[in-house]
């Protein structure tokens, strides 16, 4: 049976699409069936793959307005072990054309359904806003995995989120639980990255990875060549620390 985890933040740029990305990756190389699903309209974790995004027929877009099945908008192993559901632009519409529509918070479940025992994780790659695409994805999820720049403001849109969360599962998807925390773009050198973890492992009874991604050049040149980071440099800080992360999810 499938486990599907939600990769969500409502702050852009704390590394949602990169953990998309590589820690599918990392998981695939661990023998793990993956599929991923792209619910950004930028697209991002597609092209990271190496999809060119806009060529696609059928995209997330399509399967919600019920135009395509989902086995007709999967890109079967875009690399080894690592199916995705793409998108691209045309999604940004979605939320206008989805007005009226009944229950649609859960579209992307229904859909999902159908598929979900083929793949041992399905992780979904959510839109930097807390939108009709992130309802969705957390109607759909077992779990949401909380990206959280070492920054200053961390704190701030988290207990945003944990709210959204708690809203779903009330209301929604009763089984939805928080999968964890993982720190991103953390740099040993500097005492505020020391001080923003301690701040918010005090602050939150939720989970907190032991895995720190590190701010790694690597692992931001990796998607300009549609190739995640253990594809790219296996030896880099960046790869180490997504297998870790891996390892630390297939060990929960």
């Amino acid at each position: 049976m499938g486990k599907v985890i939600a990769i969500a933040n409502q702050k852009g740029g704390v590394g949602k699409t990169t953990t998309s990305i590589n820690l599918s990756a990392s998981l695939a190389s661990k023998g793990k069936k993956v599929l991923v699903i792209d619910t950004d309209p930028q697209g991002n974790t597609t092209s990271g793959f190496g999809v060119e995004k806009n060529e696609l027929d059928n995209t997330i877009y399509e399967l919600i307005l019920s135009e395509c099945s989902i086995k007709e908008c999967i890109l079967n192993d875009v690399i080894d072990g690592v199916s995705i559901i793409p998108s691209n632009v045309n999604l940004a519409a979605a939320e206008i054309e989805l007005i009226g529509v009944d229950r649609k918070e859960f579209i992307l479940k229904r859909e999902v359904e159908w598929i979900k025992e083929s793949y041992d994780y399905i992780i979904i790659d959510c839109p930097p806003s807390l939108n009709m695409l992130t309802i969705n994805a957390m109607t759909t999820a077992d779990t949401v995995l909380v990206p959280i720049q070492c920054e200053y403001y961390a704190l701030e849109g988290l207990s945003q989120l944990i709210h959204t969360v708690n809203l779903v599962k009330e209301r929604l998807n009763p089984e939805l639980d928080i999968e964890g925390v993982v720190f991103t773009m953390y740099d040993s050198r500097t005492n505020l990255s020391m001080q923003v973890v301690e701040n918010v492992k005090s602050h939150l009874n939720q989970r907190v990875f032991k895995t720190l991604i590190p701010r790694n050049i690597r692992l931001a040149e990796a998607p300009s060549y549609g190739i995640p980071i253990n594809m790219y440099d296996a030896k880099s800080a960046g790869a180490d620390a997504y297998m870790s992360l891996a390892d630390e999810i297939i060990g929960k």
